[in-house]
């Protein structure tokens, strides 16, 4: 059965003359369920690049354990895949895997969204609701965006990771639950903790085991690994046929910098393969997403590169050193953006 159709069966059943407790049973099975079947996106799982094959041996180490673990990378990198994959290497493989999007709690909706409610306990509580911590009992409850979390919410969190136990808004009963934690986050935590932004005693609870997702800039060698991966995948989806990927876009993806990570790659790819001409799969990483189609004249790669890197110069506003800089915006050494300006031929006056 889907999980669109269990869904389906599981509303009318809640639907039906059944008593409250009843209900609330079920749809917490449905929600089981359905983190059991949904199938995970294993877009970050290929490569093999010395930057990635290092996460997933990290990941192999972590996932035996029920330690928690913080996992830090920028948007897009594929931290959710690695949260994944640290559950699917574990002895609870076969319980539930719950996400929780941290940055979209806040005030009372946050702890019955985490912990549940009893009916009655707010305006709208019209039967009682099992938290996201319930249905992860047993299994895996991962935190997203954990940098986001307001400080109200930090401090109810403190106390499940210090006790693993809870009790639902507007109930008395101490639930206790058996449920791994991972956390994961793009900002930066060391920053937040000295603004005040997040607590120290938290982030310790959080940080017992971190890792750290590289960006596509630091593993370009998976970067054609990757997009046979998603041509082959979206064009069978689509029913598609390419022969062969061009060279030169192969050659122009491993020279752009990535900003959106795998994800933009993804979603570049998939783009690509709707509207580029068939037999030779081809496409321009460095083009804005209002220029033409895939397929249509082609840029010298030299040309290409020098557009991609004038851009990034005039986004930094022409400096090249620092973290704010174009050159850890491409992910080149100073030195080499130094000499790449020169051989394309840039001066001051284009960085404008």
């Amino acid at each position: 059965m889907s999980v669109k159709r269990l869904r389906e069966a599981m509303e009318t059943l809640s639907r039906s003359a059944l008593g409250e407790g009843e209900r609330a049973e079920l749809r917490a099975i449905a929600e089981r369920l359905r983190s059991l079947l949904a199938e995970p996106d294993d877009e970050g799982i290929v490569g093999g690049s010395t930057a990635w094959t290092r996460v997933l041996q990290e990941v192999g180490r972590i996932a035996p354990t029920d330690a928690t673990v913080l996992i830090r990378g920028e948007t897009g990198t594929g931290r959710e895949v690695v949260a994944r994959e640290i559950h699917r290497r574990s002895s609870r493989a076969t319980r539930p895997f719950v996400e929780v999007n941290a940055g979209a709690l806040s005030g009372e909706l946050a702890a019955s969204e985490l912990f549940g409610h009893e009916r009655g306990a707010f305006t709208g509580a019209a039967e009682r609701r099992l938290g996201r911590a319930e249905l992860a009992d047993g299994g895996t409850l991962f935190l997203d965006e954990i940098g986001d979390l307001p400080p109200a919410v930090q401090v109810q969190l403190l106390r499940f990771l210090q006790e693993r136990r809870f009790e639902r808004v507007g109930g008395t009963k101490t639930i206790r639950v058996d449920v791994r934690l991972v956390a994961a986050t793009n900002r930066d935590l060391d920053r937040l903790r000295a603004d005040g932004r997040f607590r120290d005693d938290l982030f310790y609870r959080l940080n017992v085991v971190p890792i750290r997702v590289p960006p596509l800039r630091e593993r370009r060698e998976d970067i054609p690994v990757l997009i046979r991966h998603f041509v082959d995948r979206h064009a069978r989806r689509l029913g598609r046929r390419f022969d062969h990927i061009d060279r030169q876009c192969l050659a122009a993806a491993e020279e752009y910098g990535w900003p959106g990570n795998v994800r933009e790659l993804a979603n570049l790819v998939e783009r690509a393969v709707i509207l580029c001409p068939e037999p030779v799969f081809t496409f321009n990483p460095f083009a804005q997403a209002e220029s033409a189609p895939p397929g249509g004249s082609q840029t010298s790669l030299h040309a290409i590169i020098r557009a991609h890197v004038l851009r990034a110069m005039k986004l930094c506003r022409g400096k090249i050193y620092g973290s704010d800089g174009a050159a850890r915006l491409l992910g080149l050494p100073p030195s080499t953006l130094q000499s790449k300006l020169k051989s394309l031929g840039l001066s001051r006056e284009d960085l404008g």
